[in-house]
């Protein structure tokens, strides 16, 4: 039996990645049973999605990647993906590169996983090259991560914004009721839909329904993060009625790196 240790750079704020990433990974677990997986958090102050909150969470990373190479993960990742987003296109990069510094001066080889830099991996794991997205940001974040997708070549067809700028009322939305937000989207010419673009926004549930529903792959920045976990470590990225990119048909064209 092998334990594979994940550490986890997350939002004061954030409860849904330490409940969605390690929920999938524990059904994989059913799948096969020879791989463990244990989580170790550091945590990066951030309670309101605004743009100075968001500066100020994303210049703790390398403090945070420093406590968590102590622990020696096999693969560290960071959420928030609001956060990479709003410093510019391909600013995943730039983020996974510093963290990855800092854990390389800890003498720490992990790989880094950021949940922005996951999602435009995931949507080009798939093929697609179009999207629909829903959000629970304000209009002119929802239009961030538009524009830093479009920048990486993905065009985005359509987006709704659930408007809550409360993090923690963020993770308190009921992830049904995604199954009535995605009607409101124009999903014609998709090619894939991303019912959350945002690790602090459930929706794990409403995935596989809505994706038998629409019948085209539904994604979320926590499937496709937990794709790109599985992937780093060297396994096959499969997690149960979690949507199309985990259903082990999908092969992992890797990390994507420039916009």
């Amino acid at each position: 039996m092998s334990a594979h240790h994940i550490g986890m750079i997350v939002p004061s704020s954030n409860l849904t990645m330490e409940t969605e990433l390690p929920q999938m990974l524990r059904a994989r677990e059913e799948l096969y049973p020879g791989d463990r997986f244990v989580f170790h958090s550091a945590r990066a102050r951030m309670q309101h999605v605004t743009p100075e909150q968001l500066r100020a969470m994303n210049a703790q990373a390398e403090r945070a990647a420093t406590e968590l190479a102590d622990a020696r993960p096999g693969v560290v990742v960071t959420a928030c993906l609001v956060a990479i987003m709003a410093q510019g296109p391909g600013h995943h990069c730039v983020a996974e590169d510093s963290i990855t510094a800092a854990l390389r001066a800890e003498g720490s080889g992990a790989p880094v996983v950021s949940s922005a830099g996951a999602l435009l991996s995931g949507v080009a794991a798939l093929g697609a090259k179009r999207v629909a997205i829903i959000t629970p940001y304000l209009k002119p974040l929802t239009r961030t991560v538009v524009e830093y997708l479009e920048a990486a070549g993905v065009e985005v067809v359509d987006s709704l914004s659930l408007e809550v700028p409360d993090n923690l009322a963020v993770a308190r939305l009921d992830p049904a009721d995604l199954r009535a937000h995605y009607r409101k989207l124009d999903l014609t010419g998709a090619d894939a839909l991303v019912l959350s673009a945002c690790v602090q926004m459930p929706s794990l549930p409403a995935i596989q329904p809505v994706q038998d529903a629409v019948g085209i792959p539904v994604l979320s920045a926590a499937t496709a993060t937990t794709f790109r976990i599985l992937s780093e470590l060297g396994l096959k990225p499969q997690v149960p009625n979690a949507g199309h990119l985990l259903s082990g048909e999908v092969a992992d064209p890797g990390a994507v790196r420039t916009a």
